[in-house]
């Protein structure tokens, strides 16, 4: 027989088992069980593991001397605290940047590597597709990037987005073409930029 709490982490994202509604943000545990993963998974992919791990230990710091300003009627907890880990982001954005270029130019490098075989040739041609996406991603305006993230790793909704930025629908769907506009661009061009 398994026992569990109000605590217990879900498997995915959400309230604690057991409730509809979201943790009370004074409730740092219950917070942390809820949103870490989802918030561990966006920030590593953007700054790598280690200093992820950081960000997110902050985001719900934050969040705890915050919360007198979270609102539940402006929305879920979640986009709440995805702004705060990218503001959070934002302090590091040098270290993100600079991680997108060694994957790019690690991808180049591995895949100048002769190919002798069929799937060695597919290895390369994704290992180029990465570097260059990377190289775009490290080379789009901030505000693209975030949205881009927030999008694609963080699987938000468009109205999430405005909310975890602070920004209007019609700019998270502005920066969202754009950038998507740059990244197929970048995908499509032979042989890609270094």
């Amino acid at each position: 027989m398994t026992v569990t709490t109000k605590h217990d982490p879900l498997p995915g994202a959400g309230p604690p088992a057991g409730t509809a509604e979201p943790p009370d943000p004074a409730d740092l545990g219950a917070m942390f069980d809820a949103y870490a993963r989802d918030l561990l998974r966006y920030a590593g992919r953007r700054v790598g593991e280690q200093v992820a791990e950081d960000v997110v230990a902050q985001t719900f710091l934050v969040a705890y001397e915050q919360r007198h300003q979270y609102d539940s009627t402006r929305g879920a907890m979640l986009p709440w605290l995805y702004g705060i880990c990218g503001n959070l982001l934002r302090r590091h954005r040098r270290t993100e940047v600079r991680a997108l270029r060694a994957v790019a130019a690690a991808q180049f490098h591995a895949a100048d590597e002769v190919a002798p075989d069929a799937r060695s040739a597919e290895r390369v041609d994704a290992q180029r597709a990465v570097a260059r996406v990377a190289t775009a991603l490290a080379k789009l305006p901030r505000r693209q990037r975030e949205v881009l993230l927030l999008f694609a790793v963080a699987e938000l909704e468009y109205a999430e987005i405005a909310q975890a930025l602070g920004i209007p629908l019609g700019s998270v769907q502005s920066a969202l073409h754009r950038a998507r506009t740059k990244i197929k661009s970048a995908l499509a061009a032979p042989g890609g930029s270094r």
